[in-house]
């Protein structure tokens, strides 16, 4: 079992990925600490309690994290993706979110403390990891490895010709955790763009229960954003795929070692993952000494093996807070 926590700012992919983690025996959710970026911290935080709580899971800790970027830049958000409320016009306003105590850097470094080869999954902007590693900077130490959905080293970036969205959202941020000396794998848009949600699979989710009705009614919203960019009724499935190759769910069959920066000039590449990746004989080469994991293909089926696991929820009892 792999015990993760799990970093977001709850919009509908964000959504999917929590989901998955909450109803899989193979994965101890030890926490969801959350960020700003699809919607403000406070939205993001209740999405992520409501989402928990269809799931069957509201032992599982929410803790509140950063409200706008590391530098104290305006936050931004992305109502024309995810909805107003991130989760495509369906959250539920009058539901009660239940949060923890603790704030989100304090629930990564009590939970490095507590929790044996504890793994960090960062599906949003990289703000609270900063942080955290600014409140201790022993804690690369103690985390087995931080992987981040986030970036695009060979595709075109998806909020400018050269960024993707989370990194771009924070680049200050991204720089820092890269440069800590622990072990990183970027999902990024090089293969996330890969992983496809038909509209057949939202009408499977659609027939179950109240976790997976919602997620079909969130999904559908998403598809309208997605359906001209892909050309099918369908969407992407960017958080979840960082969360299957995390936790085994989803086997890399291209991942190249190598130093990732980023890009946090106030230029048009402001927040572009650049990486040296070099292929000999067909095949990507590992960098000497990289500590970066740059994820380029994935195996098939991850996502119908993902609709599987929120179907068909195990009994999982909670370990930590």
């Amino acid at each position: 079992m792999t015990s993760i926590i799990l970093d977001v700012g709850t919009g509908i992919d964000d959504a999917l990925a929590i989901a998955t983690a909450a109803r899989s025996s193979s994965i101890d959710l030890v926490a969801c600490t959350v960020v700003w970026g699809n919607v403000d911290v406070a939205q993001g935080a209740r999405n992520t309690s409501e989402v928990l709580a269809l799931a069957g899971r509201d032992d599982v800790p929410v803790a509140v994290g950063a409200a706008g970027p590391y530098d104290g830049r305006d936050a931004w958000y992305s109502p024309q993706v995810h909805g107003a409320d991130g989760q495509g016009g369906h959250a539920d306003l009058a539901f009660a979110p239940t949060l923890s105590e603790r704030t989100a850097v304090e629930t990564i470094v009590a939970a490095s403390h507590a929790v044996a080869d504890l793994e960090l999954v960062a599906v949003g902007p990289l703000t609270n990891l900063a942080h955290a590693l600014d409140a201790d900077p022993t804690l690369p130490e103690r985390i087995r490895q931080v992987t981040i959905m986030g970036g695009a080293v060979l595709r075109r970036g998806n909020v400018s010709e050269f960024a993707e969205a989370n990194i771009h959202h924070d680049p200050e941020a991204a720089a820092k955790v890269f440069a800590a000396p622990w072990e990183v794998t970027l999902v990024g848009l090089d293969v996330t763009m890969d992983s496809i949600i038909t509209d057949e699979m939202r009408q499977r989710l659609a027939g179950g229960d109240a976790l997976g009705q919602r997620l079909a009614a969130m999904l559908d919203a998403y598809m309208d954003f997605y359906e001209p960019i892909l050309g099918q009724r369908a969407a992407v499935n960017h958080d979840a795929v960082a969360l299957g190759i995390a936790t085994g769910l989803v086997q890399t069959t291209r991942s190249p070692l190598a130093t990732v920066t980023v890009d946090c000039s106030d230029g048009p590449e402001r927040g572009r993952t650049r990486a040296v990746l070099e292929m000999v004989d067909g095949a990507w080469q590992d960098e000497a000494d990289a500590r970066h994991r740059v994820v380029l293909e994935v195996g098939d089926g991850f996502e119908r093996a993902m609709l599987d696991i929120v179907e068909n929820p195990s009994t999982i009892t909670p370990t930590w807070e």
